[in-house]
């Protein structure tokens, strides 16, 4: 980015102060303190560690949903050729971010990043480090709010929208029932060209049943909604797009890099990318 000040301009809706509310959790805090970061506080921290007594293994499964991002993202580039992202819900800066894996790629990929999240506000600076070929820039917004994502100026003075753009909601969708979800996605996916991709990432239960249970709860009771989807119901999201291979599958067998081996019960999201026709 050739301008250091440019982080402040690319959303004229920025605020300029930021109430984190550090008494109450927070998703994006409570996510950044089960991938082992430090950019959360106490109520994060104790409603991270309710879901840790009884769901040890909710570290793997974090670290393993966020290496899927890292595969979607450099499939979605490398096989796909995609070049430009359009990403809902990214949740607190944590390296490499989703335009680091796609430049690393292709340096002139482009990225928007959308969160209404304070936290992630305040540390938009970290989501806007583009090669000088490429470009990154932030929305302070809402997934609830698609029309005005739509026509948004960053949007549109960052991508060409009449060029394929990779929709991607990692990690976001389980905190909204199907009655909210599916009709903002179909909407979505309706805005964008021939050869678009959606990419998600999505909690479930169906690989360790009790133990998402109980961490829902926990999440609940700390004031986050949290929804858990069978496949079916994950699948439900590409109706009417072209499923890439391997369908929709667990992250751990969600064309697997050679990392670490995981039993599917350490793996508790779902994940899928297809193109629209």
């Amino acid at each position: 980015m050739t301008d250091p000040n440019a982080w402040m301009k690319v959303d004229a809706g920025l605020r300029p102060s930021v109430d984190l509310r550090t008494d109450q959790a927070h998703s994006a805090r409570v996510y950044d303190y089960l991938l082992g970061g430090k950019d959360n506080f106490p109520a994060d921290r104790a409603a991270g560690d309710r879901v840790i007594s009884d769901w040890p293994r909710a570290h793997t499964a974090t670290l393993a949903a966020r290496a899927c991002m890292h595969r979607i993202t450099r499939r979605l580039a490398e096989v796909h050729g995609v070049r430009q992202f359009f990403d809902i819900g990214t949740g607190i800066p944590t390296a490499p971010n989703l335009h680091e894996i796609a430049q690393g790629v292709d340096p002139a990929c482009r990225v928007v990043y959308v969160d209404n999240d304070p936290i992630v506000l305040a540390h938009a600076r970290a989501l806007l480090t583009s090669a000088p070929e490429g470009r990154t820039a932030y929305i302070d917004g809402d997934l609830r709010d698609v029309g005005k994502l739509l026509v948004h100026p960053v949007l549109h003075e960052t991508l060409d929208l009449t060029r394929p753009v990779a929709l991607t909601l990692i990690n976001i969708l389980h905190f909204y029932s199907d009655e909210v979800a599916r009709p903002l996605v179909e909407q979505l996916v309706a805005a964008l060209p021939s050869g678009s991709f959606l990419a998600v990432t999505t909690g479930t239960a169906d690989s360790a049943p009790d133990e998402v249970a109980r961490a829902a709860e926990h999440y609940r009771n700390a004031g986050i909604d949290s929804y858990q989807r069978t496949r079916a119901e994950v699948e439900r999201f590409f109706t009417g797009l072209e499923l890439d291979t391997p369908g929709v599958a667990l992250a751990n067998r969600w064309h697997p890099d050679g990392g670490p081996t995981l039993d599917d019960s350490e793996v508790t999201v779902y994940a899928g990318i297809a193109r629209k026709p």
